[in-house]
């Protein structure tokens, strides 16, 4: 008996404090797209806004004194779905030595820039701008965005498949160009960046030696486990399904991740044949089934829907127990919070987190632009609206 009311205590105990909120740490934001903690400094933050500005905040302030401002290089978004803009950020690895920072952004011609900033007295120096890669965009969306590095030690940069709808011209599957991939380069070097020299296709000549993966219609953020090393990839889908792929560390890259052949784990146009053979299925998808009409005015879709899905991190923090090693994520169009257990064999447990959180911030609307991790492994969120959130127990 004793044995029996034990274990309805725990059941009620591990309910009753798995639940999680949010905190608010600032808000006024203008279409914020990224957070992320300076190195070695806990309660110092950056914060992008995709106009091309990069806030700071220090101890829940923001700083009247811009990290950085390139607006007036920054592509200005123009309406509420505009993709292009500052998109994503990364500290160098040996930040505390060198100073360097990176930036993904898409400049006013339209072209995606990949450069390097020095970093002086703790503000960035926008005269220091050293381009690594330019590249010009086809359409006006699908430009990726994330910009992170490896437990290897060399810069992973996520890239649409060029835009458009359908992925018309085929571009990832086409290995002659760098659309739909994500890319693998050294940027310790004095020249742009080299290629690593286990990169998969860095033998073949009618290949760009800088893919490490493809086959990916819009990674906006994947990010890797800091822990593992394991990369974790959201992939937003075309008409009918969101997919998280998932790829262990140490690994030889090479993988086809099967867009526009699939769409998650279906064909793509579910009327055509397609063979999937030598094709990396996601571990995950659901369904792209939210109308976006209902979601500009508020209207509350209960199933696992989205349009728009905004890859998370595996949570690796101290404050959320219950949360360990689970990879949290979400959908930009519905502000639904999810978690799973990840692994390359699919994912478990999966659960749904959205009550809670919306509850403890007291909103219904919220437009999940992107996640962010501080450097004990704790979870930010981002209302695209204006406001940063930190996950906490409640």
């Amino acid at each position: 008996m004793n044995r029996i009311f034990f274990f309805i205590f725990c059941l009620f105990f591990t309910f009753v404090f798995s639940e999680i909120g949010a905190k608010k740490i600032a808000t006024g934001f203008d279409k914020p797209t990224y957070i992320c903690s300076f190195p070695n400094h806990d309660n110092h933050h950056i914060v992008l806004e995709q106009k091309g500005t990069i806030k700071i905040i220090k101890n829940n302030q923001i700083l009247r004194t811009y990290f950085l401002d390139i607006r007036d290089r920054v592509h200005k978004p123009l309406y509420p779905a505009d993709e292009m803009g500052l998109l994503g950020f990364a500290f160098d690895p040996n930040y505390i030595e060198n100073n360097y920072i990176y930036v993904h952004y898409n400049d006013k011609e339209d072209n995606t820039i990949i450069s390097r900033f020095e970093v002086a007295d703790g503000i960035a120096n926008k005269l220091s701008e050293k381009n690594i890669l330019k590249l010009q965009q086809p359409y006006m969306n699908h430009n990726g965005g994330t910009i992170t590095f490896g437990k290897d030690g060399y810069l992973y940069i996520g890239l649409g498949d060029g835009g458009s709808v359908g992925d018309p011209e085929k571009r990832a599957q086409d290995l002659t160009n760098l659309f739909g991939s994500i890319l693998r380069i050294d940027v310790n070097t004095d020249s742009n960046y080299l290629i690593p020299k286990d990169n998969p296709f860095i033998d073949n000549d009618n290949m760009k030696s800088e893919i490490w993966s493809y086959g990916l219609r819009n990674p906006w953020r994947f990010s890797f486990d800091k822990l593992s090393g394991d990369m974790i990839i959201g992939d937003v889908g075309q008409y009918l399904w969101e997919e998280i792929n998932f790829e262990s560390f140490p690994n030889k890259g090479e993988k086809n991740y099967g867009w526009n052949i699939m769409e998650g784990n279906h064909c793509y146009l579910e009327n055509s044949e397609c063979n999937s053979d030598n094709l990396i299925m996601p571990i995950f998808e659901y369904p792209n089934n939210a109308n976006y009409v209902k979601v500009l005015f508020g209207i509350e879709q209960p199933n696992m829907d989205g349009c728009s899905i905004t890859g998370g991190y595996v949570y690796r923090g101290d404050i959320l127990k219950n949360m360990y090693g689970k990879y949290i994520f979400g959908d930009y169009c519905t502000g639904k919070i999810w978690s799973i257990v990840v692994s390359e064999n699919g994912f478990k447990n999966l659960i749904n987190h959205t009550d809670s959180i919306m509850k403890s911030i007291g909103k219904k609307e919220f437009y999940l632009s992107s996640f962010g991790e501080n450097n004990d492994g704790e979870i930010f969120i981002i209302d695209y609206n204006g406001t940063i959130y930190q996950l906490i127990n409640i």
